[in-house]
């Protein structure tokens, strides 16, 4: 069995000062998929990692400070593609794939809208073509895990309050059709697999003490493709894990 955990950081640096390495040590995931990385592969003390058992895979982004993925695994894998061959994204580092035999393993940031239009029109450009080459992907790799941070909260379960954020980015009605569409071509939401509860969050504003107050949001997933199902062991949301805005979710299955 593997336990496999994905975690927007926030920033790697700003993560490890607050524990973050003595926390991986505690829990020992097999797989941990990081988003937000924020720093340059100079900026990251990888024997840090490593000493904890990890080898460790960085995609940066060009940009200093901004966006990038990476992968920590306790077992090498059999082949690490990096980026989509999608300059755009690329260019941001936001696509990071560790293949295991038959199983595949991704950690994906996808772009936030909410900086504004132009932003928000660069986030429904890459669903569609994100959609188009996970199709693609899927026909020499179909069992995928899709970790990360999709930046959209799917149904009004996964928002503290979708009334008012009906037209913010990250719950508008596009974002959330185009997550139905996602997971009715071939995926599912781990989490979701198990768990039908509200308030269950993994992304937290700094602003108005939300996170005490859990008023969060559900963007953070572990999608499977729908052949892996029958391999599910767990799935959780772990809130009270605090290195970041976010928090970890873990997927337990057997690969």
């Amino acid at each position: 069995m593997k336990r496999i955990i994905s975690y927007n950081v926030n920033g790697i640096r700003a993560a490890l000062r607050k524990g973050l390495i003595d926390w991986l040590k505690e829990v020992n995931p097999d797989i941990v998929c990081l988003q937000e990385i924020k720093a340059q592969n100079e900026q990251i003390p990888v024997f840090d990692f490593v000493e904890a058992g990890y080898i460790n895979f960085w995609f940066p982004a060009k940009r200093k400070g901004y966006s990038g993925v990476a992968i920590l695994t306790k077992t090498e894998p059999d082949k690490m593609v990096y980026g989509m061959g999608i300059e755009k994204y690329d260019d941001e580092g936001r696509f990071l794939r560790a293949d295991y035999g038959d199983i595949s393993v991704v950690s994906v940031y996808f772009p936030s809208g909410s900086s504004g239009d132009e932003r928000q029109a660069f986030k429904i450009q890459w669903l569609a073509d994100f959609q188009k080459y996970i199709n693609e992907l899927k026909k020499s790799h179909p069992n995928l895990i899709l970790a990360g941070d999709y930046n959209i909260c799917h149904e009004a379960i996964d928002i503290h309050d979708p009334i008012r954020n009906a037209k913010v980015s990250g719950f508008l009605p596009e974002e959330r059709k185009w997550m139905t569409q996602f997971l009715n071509s071939g995926f599912t939401d781990s989490f979701r697999y198990f768990n039908n509860e509200p308030n269950n969050y993994t992304w937290w504003s700094y602003r108005a003490n939300a996170r005490a107050r859990n008023l969060g949001w559900r963007i953070d997933y572990e999608m499977i493709s729908n052949t892996l199902v029958k391999k599910l062991k767990r799935a959780l949301i772990l809130p009270e894990v605090k290195h970041s805005d976010h928090c970890p979710v873990l997927l337990e299955i057997d690969f």
